[in-house]
């Protein structure tokens, strides 16, 4: 199970959030709401996207991914100051700190400056690395533009649609939707960028790395060493480590690690689970085994990290490169 079928197939704890924005010409939103990552889709007229420097045209049908927690600006014109900021936890107010989200809201999911506009945009946000997968966020860029075209137009129509509307079921319908976008934007824009993909995501473009990812992924309770890897894949542990850390970013091992420990991390979420079956499914022998990797992982033990006394959206970065924590 590779991160993107994981995002499909995984625990459901997870919700983004989905709306539809219609706004009139003369408008700009400055977004610090920290999300690690945003969808937009383009479903009519053009806006200009600002992030970490970089500046784009977004036109009808394209799909964006923007990647947090950094802020960035929405706009039609780059010389307009910001007209709203969106805060952490859908707060909305004006640049004197007004809340505006009652006056900004136009039915069913619906929010902007206008009841009907030139600019409709269909917005994804998945507020926490919970909701996504670090493993997820950490193979993109911070902004990944899917152009018009490469992404089947039924599906935002379908994904517009059920936004817009109120029926048993729709949260879950929602979420689902816009993962399936999440999941198609992210498989177009690897086959447009095929070198500027990253960690598990450029795995693919080197046999021997895809073929370690796929037994990690597929299973990772196997008590996998380098040498028993190396074995399977009839090439020798020096080839495997090299070749994998050139492509992938970590070592082989560094990155079953962190795998077991995303994984761990979702089951926690269900409490029918004890966490010596969780350290079954993982790949530990013993809960002791899985709780000492999971504190230096995390800073906590599984037990409080179940409870949710510390925050999940605090809990350090999965399958990066680097294994840092999460930007602030």
């Amino acid at each position: 199970m590779d991160p993107l079928t994981h995002l499909l197939d995984g625990p459901r704890a997870r919700r983004a959030f989905g709306l539809r924005m219609v706004m009139s010409p003369g408008w700009s939103i400055l977004v610090q709401d920290q999300a690690p990552l945003t969808v937009m889709a383009m479903m009519s007229g053009t806006a200009s996207l600002e992030a970490n420097n970089e500046r784009i045209l977004l036109k009808q049908g394209d799909v964006v991914l923007v990647r947090g927690p950094d802020p960035y600006t929405v706009t039609d014109d780059f010389s307009r100051a910001p007209d709203v900021i969106i805060h952490p936890g859908k707060r909305c107010t004006s640049p004197s700190g007004e809340d505006v989200h009652t006056s900004l809201t136009h039915g069913i999911r619906t929010w902007g400056n206008a009841c009907s506009g030139a600019t409709t945009m269909l917005i994804g946000t998945y507020e926490t690395e919970a909701e996504v997968g670090a493993a997820v966020t950490n193979a993109l860029p911070n902004i990944a533009v899917v152009p018009s075209g490469h992404i089947n137009p039924s599906l935002l129509d379908f994904l517009e649609g059920e936004i817009t509307t109120e029926a048993p079921g729709q949260g879950s319908v929602i979420d689902r939707l816009l993962d399936v976008l999440l999941v198609h934007s992210i498989r177009a824009w690897a086959t447009l960028n095929p070198k500027s993909a990253r960690g598990w995501l450029a795995g693919g473009t080197d046999p021997i790395s895809a073929q370690t990812l796929t037994l990690f992924h597929g299973s990772p309770a196997e008590p996998w060493s380098l040498e028993s890897i190396a074995q399977h894949l009839n090439v020798s542990r020096a080839t495997l480590a090299n070749r994998f850390r050139a492509t992938v970013g970590v070592p082989p091992m560094t990155y079953l690690t962190n795998w077991r420990m995303l994984l761990a991390s979702e089951l926690l979420a269900d409490p029918r689970l004890t966490t010596t079956q969780i350290a079954t499914q993982v790949g530990y022998g013993s809960p002791f085994a899985l709780s000492t990797a999971f504190k230096r992982r995390f800073g906590v033990s599984p037990t409080r990290y179940r409870d949710r006394t510390y925050p999940i959206a605090t809990a350090v970065t999965i399958l990066s490169p680097t294994g840092s924590s999460p930007r602030r």
